[in-house]
């Protein structure tokens, strides 16, 4: 089961809509599976804008609390939706922040079981290889199936159990 104080699963919600609410079936569906899921939605962080000039201000409060969450769950679910054919803006913004901690940002990545999931207005399937992409150049475990739903075809019981099953039999490498 979970580990003190860290969840098994991370669902992170890259918008406050649709995919908000599929974030949250990721979350029932791995409680069901008897594992322990905490949810972490970006946009209710005070991030600004990442820039260097802004960088050079000192790093905001809420990203070593976020890193810290990041690191604690051995796995994540990342629930974005498209946006203009790639990854949305907050998603982004969390990553570049991110990415300026420390001496290795790579390590809060690095041998990290993800799987993706999008709720997408258009095609959605932009988002996925792009955020594909990006993940395995940092150097996480993507799981091989991803979920894109729309309002013509909803995300399926099934089909986010599976996932998560997939999920679930990873784990976090050493490296």
């Amino acid at each position: 089961m979970s580990k003190a104080n860290s969840a098994d699963v991370l669902v992170i919600a890259a918008s406050n809509g649709e995919n908000l609410k599929l974030a949250q079936r990721f979350v029932d569906q791995t409680r069901a599976l008897g594992s322990s899921a905490d949810l972490l939605d970006l946009t209710t962080l005070e991030l600004p804008l990442f820039t260097p000039r802004v960088k050079e201000q000192g790093m905001p409060n809420g990203i070593q609390p976020l890193q810290q969450q990041l690191m604690a769950a051995p796995r994540w679910v990342i629930c974005a939706p498209e946006y203009n054919g790639s990854i949305p803006p907050v998603l982004t913004n969390a990553f570049a922040w991110l990415s300026v901690q420390g001496d290795d940002f790579r390590a809060l990545f690095n041998g990290r079981p993800i799987a993706m999931a999008s709720f997408s207005g258009g095609n959605g399937m932009e988002l996925l290889v792009s955020l594909r992409i990006q993940l395995t150049h940092l150097g996480a475990q993507v799981v091989g199936r991803q979920l894109l739903s729309n309002y013509a075809k909803p995300a399926k019981d099934e089909s986010i159990a599976d996932l998560m099953q997939r999920l679930m039999q990873m784990t976090l490498l050493k490296l």
